[in-house]
This record gives structure tokens, sequence and C-alpha cells, in this order.
């Protein structure tokens, strides 16, 4: 029986990965049951859809179809490298590296940094657009998380809070 399709077999593989790992790490918290569930239930539940989405996907891999098709193609390094890196800065000014002696910038700054580094993952960006974005971001985030759900971490950079 040969893969007909690359993309999905690895897709598939990758499903099961992670919600193999989900799963594993959930049973050291008390997992429950439906009616009561314990802190581990979401995740160890998650996690086992993952695994039986990743199966159906793998699966489906081998139907119908050339032998070999639909093959992986190459890495888009620039994507990868502006998103991951755009995720490290967002977490990076929203609370500071204090081992580092970075302090926090909050929330507004995080969103702008995000924003605009993850811009940058397509060929053509524009600064423009990236700022116009973040410019909504920040203010739809400030009113969802801030206000109507009260959550506390840092909005405002430190030289600038109080």
């Amino acid at each position: 029986m040969a893969i007909a399709s690359q993309k999905d077999f690895v897709s598939g593989l990758m499903f099961m990965t992670v919600g193999g790992s989900f799963a594993w790490g959930a049973v050291d918290y008390e997992i429950g049951e439906a009616a009561r569930m314990g802190p581990g239930y979401f995740p160890f539940m998650l996690g086992l859809l993952l695994v039986l989405l990743g199966a159906l996907v793998t699966f489906s891999s081998f139907k119908s179809g050339p032998p070999g098709g639909d093959k992986i193609g190459a890495v888009a390094w620039r994507p990868l490298v502006f998103i991951l890196g755009a995720n490290l800065l967002f977490g990076a000014l929203l609370v500071g590296i204090p081992s580092l002696g970075i302090p926090a910038f909050g929330l507004i700054v995080a969103i702008y940094g995000l924003v605009v580094m993850a811009g940058y993952a397509r060929e053509g960006a524009r600064l423009k657009e990236s700022l116009i974005l973040a410019t909504i971001l920040a203010i739809g985030s400030y009113l969802a998380f801030v206000k109507l759900l009260n959550l506390q971490f840092p909005v405002l950079p430190w030289f600038l809070a109080n």
C-alpha cells in the first residue's frame, strides 16, 4: 500500500505526536470524569481527539492516487522564522525578561511588536498595513481582556504605568 499524499501522512503523524504528548502529560493531573472534571480532563481529552484526528488523516493519506503524490515542498524559512520570532517577542515584551534585566513593556507594545514582526513573514510586507492592524488588535485586546474579563497583566510600559 503506497502513500498517496506525503503531506497528509506527515500531518497525521504530527497530530498524533502532539496529541499523544498532551494526553501523556495530562495523566500527572487528576483527570476526573465528565460530571466532575479535574485539571487534567481537558488536556487529556483534547490529546485523545488529536490522536484520533491524526489517525484519520494518516489513514486518508493511503487512499487512491499516484504513489508519492502531493509531495512535501521545501521549508518556508522566512515565515517560520518571523512567526516564531514574533511570538517570542510578544512574550518578552508583555512581561519582560527579569533574568536579563528587560522590563515589561505591556500588552499594547507587545501587540505592536507581534504584528509588525509577523507582518514581515509575507513578501512585500508594508509597515503601514501592520500598524493599522496592530492598532485594531491592541484596542480590541484591551477592551476584551482588561475591561471585559478584568485580567491583571501590564498594559502599558513600566515608565507609563501608574
